[in-house]
């Protein structure tokens, strides 16, 4: 799964110690570690969720192009050319 792959190393080796961490002057780090691991999550989650959808929406597209295509130019098996008149 991509999720394992990408996303929890980078959160264990940059963010979590921003995150969870304690001590002198963790009170500012905090917010910055959170930061972190909210924004490797979401777009994790947004890059999981909308490349399939594109991919679908190009696919779609293709086809309407193709029907598109075959309804204009494709005529009794020759292909009509732009400007022939025929």
């Amino acid at each position: 799964m991509r999720l394992g792959r990408t996303v929890w190393p980078a959160i264990a080796a940059l963010a979590l110690p921003l995150a969870l961490g304690t001590g002198e002057g963790s009170e500012l780090r905090h917010p910055l570690g959170i930061t972190i691991v909210g924004g490797l999550l979401f777009s994790q989650a947004l890059t999981l969720y909308t490349t399939p959808v594109i991919f679908l929406y190009l696919d779609w597209f293709g086809k309407w192009l193709g029907r598109v295509w075959r309804r204009f130019y494709v005529r009794d098996g020759a292909v009509r050319l732009a400007g022939s008149g025929s």
